[in-house]
């Protein structure tokens, strides 16, 4: 062979070698992940051939992984995209297995689990969700989980006079027993739905997910109006493990300090954060102290097989003064709990397309109010209202422990998974044992009771590029009420793609049904003054909502707008048996309807400056009324604490060493009572305007300074009557990292 022959035979052994590198066969397989390595679920990944043709398409399932299948690809390109990040696309050549990150927009799309059970952007999900992040906590200096979860449309928190005093939460206009708590899946509330936000922390949360409507369907009892769900925080993988800290004081004599300590490394992570707080807050006899342990530890034991445990212990004492506005303050009475909760789960891929689930949850609650001493008699007054005779000191001494066992199995399935959609199936079965010791020292007199609830969900969801549709039902066996079926649907459809700077139209839209048990005094009290009812119904909910997110400017702003309609029945309350003595009996005996507007607002026009916002309009109205004789929950009357109008406002600038807050809350006016007889009578709480700044300036990159100031404008306001709450202070302190 002659040389031209072996330079053209070498030239055409060269250009095969270039074509044979381009082209792929077979399945391209990888994951999908943002920029700190958190899998993204439901991004829509498609192989596209040199002209840009789609050869192939799928979507990533709830860790982030994919398949896109095809015979034979030249010149093949991945591109990968979600609502809420930048898209990406990346040339093949003869790679099979991709890791795909994707860059956050300035208006992220962030991952929710609780709206469907696993793992799902929210904005891809028609419930009505809300979620903060670590980030968002951070940034905030937020200390307490009801703090931060007043800036979600629908939400409405009532904390008695300072830090640690009862603490309720209104969702979309329900009772304060309508939502449930999760820790990360596992339920937090009393039996019956009861959960003081007293002393529930931040510390040591990646995320606290806030999920609307009637939620039953897939969480049973007591998901009334909603669900909270608290997520703990993991350890990020590092060359070695990351410790941060902080230490302030302030007004009212505060101080509190935190730390956490993480790390992974070979699969394995681990957290744990500890806190510590103390205030003498405004009124006498209120002091706090507080602390919380948290903890989360997990890894694999193989590829397929996952283990996590978390734990959580909160401890505190509070001085219970009473409503100190309208006259002396109870000087000795008090509220000391002691809340636990410790899980285990082992989660297994089974397939490709299939995983299952195994956890089990315990928790107790250790509840004692004490009031030993009779303090002087008083008569109450506030304003022009004084009472008409005089009020005396009631001494009590309580003591209750609660418990609850909680074991879950929870299967998910892919079907049709390559595509343009892909069907996800849910199989979960609960088990909640309830049990309780409530001991009135004073009276020598203990109530034993327990109950089992039994759950089984089914939920079935088609997903796909212009919106997904998920239907559940759960039939739930309770042993206070029997048995319940509870359904559930929530769609979202994507009415205009993102297309040149004018942002992604969703309609979204829900409906469901809720349930919930009766509290355990309800059931077993064998006081004759508020007589328990062993054949009590449960309470009911039904919910629907309708709204539109639109996004805007390259995904540099999004608008909100949801109208929710809601409907609870079979209300538990007393209803006195003999007027002679006095005695009562629970019964199911009130109705109420709740609607309303949400709307709700985000902007990052430019990088250091964001601008978020939310209104709140809740039409709350009592259909029959719980008491025949109170004048402030009569027919007709809006329902008890719950506002009509409510506003958040929040502008957070960012630059490399600084980052400030201004936030502003307001609160309309709400249907209250002053429980002291004054005459005349007080049957309303006044409006507010709060008004907080934050400041944080980075010194190097291991120390910080930070500095709140609370309440600027020096609102003096009371949530519940008769129950001032903190008036102009401020905070400081130092954070580090190592």
């Amino acid at each position: 062979m002659g040389k031209p022959a072996r330079l053209f035979t070498l030239l055409a052994l060269s250009l095969s070698l270039c074509s044979a590198a381009e082209a792929v066969a077979g399945p391209v397989r990888g994951s999908v992940v943002d920029a700190t390595g958190a899998s993204l679920p439901r991004a829509l990944v498609r192989l596209l051939d040199e002209t840009g043709r789609e050869r192939s398409s799928t979507s990533s399932d709830s860790g982030g992984r994919f398949t896109v299948t095809v015979d034979k690809c030249d010149a093949c390109s991945v591109e990968t995209s979600l609502t809420g990040f930048k898209p990406s696309r990346v040339k093949l050549n003869d790679q099979t297995s991709l890791t795909i990150v994707l860059e956050l927009a300035p208006i992220a799309d962030l991952v929710t689990v609780t709206a469907t059970r696993e793992a799902a952007p929210a904005g891809q999900v028609g419930a009505s969700v809300t979620v903060f992040t670590a980030d968002d906590i951070a940034r905030r200096g937020t200390t307490l989980v009801s703090d931060l979860v007043r800036e979600a449309p629908g939400v409405a928190v009532i904390q008695t006079g300072g830090r640690g005093g009862q603490t309720s939460l209104f969702l979309r206009g329900g009772e304060s027993t309508y939502t449930k708590v999760l820790l990360d899946g596992i339920p937090l509330n009393e039996p019956g739905g009861t959960f003081n936000f007293a002393g529930l922390t931040t510390t040591n949360l990646s995320r606290v997910e806030v999920v609307r409507g009637a939620q039953s369907a897939l969480f049973g009892s007591d998901a009334m109006s909603g669900v909270i769900q608290l997520v703990t925080a993991r350890g990020v993988s590092g060359a070695r493990p990351t410790f941060t800290g902080s230490a302030e004081s302030g007004g009212y004599a505060t101080r509190r300090a935190n730390g956490t300590l993480s790390g992974a490394a070979r699969g394995w992570d681990f957290s744990v954060g500890v806190a510590a707080t103390a205030t003498d807050n405004r009124a006498p006899n209120s002091r706090l102290e507080d602390s919380t342990l948290s903890w989360s530890a997990g890894g694999a034991f193989t590829n397929a097989l996952t283990v996590r445990a978390v734990g959580r212990l909160e401890t505190g004492r509070v001085g219970t003064p009473g409503q100190t506005a309208f006259g002396r303050a109870d000087r000795d009475a008090f509220f000391d709990h002691r809340d636990g909760v410790a899980g285990v789960s082992l989660e297994q891929r089974i397939s490709a397309n299939w995983r299952q689930r195994l956890s089990y949850g315990f928790t107790r609650t250790r509840q004692d109010s004490t009031n030993l001493k009779e303090d002087a008699p008083y008569v109450p007054s506030y304003g022009t209202s004084t009472a008409p005779f005089t009020f005396f000191d009631f001494t009590y001494d309580t003591h209750n422990v609660l418990r609850r066992q909680f074991a879950s199995y929870q299967a998910d399935g892919r079907i049709n998974a390559s595509g343009r959609f892909a069907q996800l199936v849910t199989i979960a079965a609960d088990w909640d044992g309830e049990r309780a010791t409530l001991t009135d020292r004073a009276a020598s007199n203990v109530v034993r009771a327990e109950r089992n609830n039994i759950g089984v969900s089914v939920q079935h969801q088609f997903t796909g590029r212009r919106g997904s549709l998920a239907s559940s039902l759960r039939a739930e066996h309770n042993d206070s009420f029997g048995d319940k079926w509870v359904p559930r649907v929530s769609g979202a459809l994507v009415l205009h793609p993102s297309t040149n700077g004018w942002g992604e139209l969703t309609l979204k839209a829900n409906a469901g049904r809720g349930v919930k048990e009766p509290t355990i005094l309800q059931s077993f009290s064998p006081n004759a003054y508020y007589l328990g009812n062993p054949d009590l119904l449960p309470e009911i909910a039904t919910t629907w909502d309708l709204g539109v997110s639109q996004r805007l400017a390259g995904d540099r702003a999004r608008i909100d707008a949801v109208y929710f309609d809601n409907r609870y029945e079979n209300l538990i309350s007393t209803r006195t048996t003999n007027f002679t003595t006095f005695a009562a009996q629970y019964f199911n005996i009130g109705n109420t309807t709740a609607r309303g507007l949400e709307l709700s607002g985000d902007a990052a026009i430019i990088p250091a400056l964001r601008v978020t916002g939310g209104y709140t309009y809740t039409d709350s109205k009592i259909v029959k009324s719980t008491s025949d004789f109170s004048t402030v929950l009569k027919a007709g009357n809006s329902a008890f604490r719950r506002p009509r109008h409510a506003v958040f406002l929040r502008a957070a600038v960012t630059t490399k060493r600084v980052n400030a807050d201004v936030d502003g809350q307001y609160v309309g006016k709400r249907a209250d009572s002053d429980f002291s007889s004054l005459s005349p009578e007080i049957r309303s709480s006044g409006e507010y305007w709060l008004w907080n700044l934050s400041l944080a300036v980075k010194l190097t990159p291991r120390f910080e300074l930070y500095g709140r100031a609370l309440n600027l404008g020096d609102a003096d306001y009371m949530e519940p009557l008769g129950y001032p709450a903190w008036r102009r202070t401020a905070h400081g302190g130092v954070r580090v990292r190592f």
